[in-house]
């Protein structure tokens, strides 16, 4: 075989070689953008967690989370007591409420308590597992609505509930049973609205795998089986970064062997995505006796989920990142052509169409 055919021959399987690998590289990083796109979209897609950005749409607010173990012994007048002090200290630091709404407010707070509770409407009785809640929950967690609609906590007539479709069937063979009465210890009730439970099996583990039921926390702690306020949750302002959590943490998480802080604004944020791979096998090594609801388990579900779809994301750009640097480093060794040229070209045919426009001007 001639020197000059073999030449040939050997470009022609190089620059198979150089398609092949640009084709992996871009495959690479297109399923990198894809288990990206995957990982982000499930982070969103938590409504419980998007309390702040759906608030605030220029992000100056914060969403923290408490969670108390029975031992805490957390009180509404504790939680009370924290409001007045909050409102002293957003005053202290010139943090007012600006809105033009006389309506408008410059933090909003849910709790909850777990525990369980008997319904009956006469004929039928269901006991279900029970969340005792006060101030906005519904606003931190809406759900789907089926018929009707919620309550609010801070309505001085407690004597509503909310239930799930589940409870709705086992006592009156429906759905549409908003506006109906049931007995809770003998105490008449309103449905007001009966909720869709949502199915699948993250759903199931964190805890929506029975029949669930809301009612008002003075409810719970009158006729049912309460075992304290376990949640609280507020929306505040948050000028500069961990502002919110970090007043939150000193004042109802110092003790953090009964309590656990969490700022849900940020905990997807890319940062947090890393932590929590470092933290893989040893996370669910929990030594508080903090029993969490079924909205922080399914969180903490889609943290791993999101942070190996994360991971994933960056192993798949490693082979283009390398292609990358491997291509500069060709291109600087056999360029026939620099930045300065293509430059050139681009300025040259910029001044061809401006003289052709005042040619065509002049003719005119």
């Amino acid at each position: 075989m001639s020197r000059k055919r073999k030449s040939v021959l050997w470009q022609i399987v190089d620059n198979r070689k150089r398609r092949t690998a640009l084709l992996w590289a871009a495959g690479l990083a297109l399923f990198a953008l894809l288990f990206y796109g995957v990982a982000d979209r499930l982070a969103k897609s938590l409504t419980d967690q998007s309390m702040a950005m759906r608030w605030s749409k220029n992000r100056g607010a914060a969403q923290i989370s408490c969670f108390f173990s029975q031992g805490a012994q957390t009180t509404r007048e504790d939680l009370e007591e924290f409001a007045h002090a909050l409102d002293a200290y957003l005053l202290e630091n010139s943090i007012e409420q600006t809105s033009p709404n006389p309506g408008a407010r410059l933090w909003v707070e849910a709790y909850s308590a777990e525990g369980k509770i008997t319904l009956s409407n006469g004929k039928t009785n269901v006991e279900a597992d029970a969340l005792g809640v006060g101030g906005d929950f519904f606003l931190f967690h809406p759900q789907k609505l089926l018929y009707g609609g919620y309550f609010s906590g801070n309505d001085l007539n407690q004597d509503y509930c909310v239930i799930d479709q589940d409870a709705a069937w086992q006592l009156f063979g429906s759905n549409d049973v908003a506006g109906m009465t049931v007995t809770i210890d003998g105490i008449p009730h309103i449905v007001s609205g009966v909720i869709e439970r949502p199915g699948g099996r993250l759903l199931r583990a964190a805890g929506l795998d029975t029949t669930r039921v809301y009612v008002s926390y003075d409810t719970l702690a009158a006729y049912g089986t309460s075992y304290g306020i376990n949640h609280y949750e507020i929306l505040m302002p948050n000028p500069v970064k961990q502002f919110a959590y970090q007043y939150v943490k000193d004042k109802l998480g110092a003790d953090e062997k009964e309590t656990e802080v969490v700022e849900n604004t940020t905990r997807f944020s890319l940062l947090n995505r890393f932590k929590r791979l470092k933290q893989f096998g040893t996370r669910a090594m929990n030594g508080k006796a903090i029993s969490y609801p079924y909205w922080e388990n399914l969180a903490r579900g889609y943290e791993d989920i999101v942070g190996a779809l994360t991971l994933c994301s960056l192993l798949c750009l490693v082979y283009p990142f390398l292609y990358l640097i491997w291509a500069i480093v060709f291109w600087k060794r056999h360029k026939g052509w620099t930045i300065r040229d293509i430059w050139g070209k681009i300025r040259d045919r910029y001044d061809a169409r401006i003289a052709r426009q005042y040619y065509a001007k002049q003719k005119k």
